[in-house]
């Protein structure tokens, strides 16, 4: 547990995933004062999940706690703060997550999913701060994404808008875990980066590359990871690995451009703090593959918040 400064005030931020429950006190500029991690316990009864997460809220609980704000799994309602049905957290289906914590801590309580919440962090206090059409991207294991609109999260009609990572690019593309096929996810996210590094080790296997030196020379042991420090040493087959992964992006941030207009497009996520030294190369290229005259001028930045993005997405929904 971490901890600095004054507490008065503060918000709680919940950061509810499939093994951990992250929590932290976060005051009214968005700085986490104190946070600490709890074990989430995600495939036992509802009442077991729910324990977990009071458990932690609990550890950084103070009487001067104004509200609790919770980045949850989805698919969600925002509106209601019920967890409907994730796939990470199978204890939950149709789970008024937050009428059961607003009853036991009698403060005001929101719900969202993390990448509309980290969106309204980073608008609030981060990367987009002073920019009213953001369009923020998480670039992991998957793909997530949210929209702030003059300050507000987009929701859409049903609460379920912003499902970034499943914009298909290529209709006869490989099938993702959602269904359909080449949504953006299926392609550029952890998993596919780490599967085309294999397929190339694999097609020569006679190829030097840090890549499998990282690997201890296992290729079915590459990791997305891997492929970026890799990079960062200088591989070049990990370079072609991440500009393939450039190549696909590119098309998707331009359709997210033509359909939007953000005034600022923000990336956080594992992956894309690997893709950092390429923001340049997308944003050079976006001109082909937008029908915006002007995308080559929105800043493509890094988010502010990092692997803290849902605390702080879950005290901005309260601020």
């Amino acid at each position: 547990m971490t901890d600095s400064t004054n507490r008065s005030g503060a918000i709680l931020g919940v950061d509810i995933g499939g093994t951990k429950v992250a929590v932290g006190l976060v005051d009214l500029e968005g700085k986490i004062l104190a946070q600490s991690r709890k074990p989430m316990v995600a495939d036992s009864t509802p009442e077991a999940g729910l324990q977990a997460v009071t458990d932690a809220i609990d550890s950084l609980l103070t009487g001067e706690t104004q509200s609790i704000g919770i980045c949850a799994p989805g698919p969600l309602d925002p509106k209601t703060g019920v967890v409907l049905n994730p796939p990470n957290v199978p204890c939950w289906r149709n789970f008024p997550l937050a009428e059961k914590i607003a009853a036991k801590y009698r403060v005001p309580v929101k719900v969202d999913n993390d990448g509309n919440a980290a969106a309204l962090a980073e608008t609030r206090w981060g990367a987009a701060r002073g920019y009213r059409f953001v369009f923020y991207g998480t670039l992991g294991t998957g793909i997530g994404s949210g929209i702030v609109l003059d300050g507000r999260i987009y929701h859409g009609n049903t609460g379920s808008a912003a499902e970034g990572g499943h914009m298909s690019i290529d209709y006869r593309g490989p099938v993702c875990n959602c269904g359909k096929r080449g949504c953006i996810e299926i392609l550029a996210a952890g998993p596919a980066i780490a599967l085309r590094a294999k397929t190339k080790l694999r097609a020569d296997p006679s190829h030097q590359s840090a890549i499998l030196d990282l690997a201890k020379g296992d290729v079915q042991a590459v990791t997305s990871e891997m492929v970026g420090k890799a990079f960062s040493a200088g591989d070049p087959l990990a370079r072609e690995v991440l500009l393939e992964t450039v190549e696909l992006l590119t098309p998707w941030l331009g359709n997210i451009v033509d359909l939007l207009d953000p005034d600022i497009l923000v990336m956080g996520g594992g992956v894309a703090a690997m893709l950092r030294p390429f923001f340049d190369e997308i944003k050079n290229r976006l001109p082909a593959w937008c029908v915006n005259p002007r995308a080559s001028e929105i800043p493509l930045v890094m988010a502010h918040y990092g692997a803290d993005a849902g605390i702080a997405g879950g005290a901005a929904l309260c601020s």
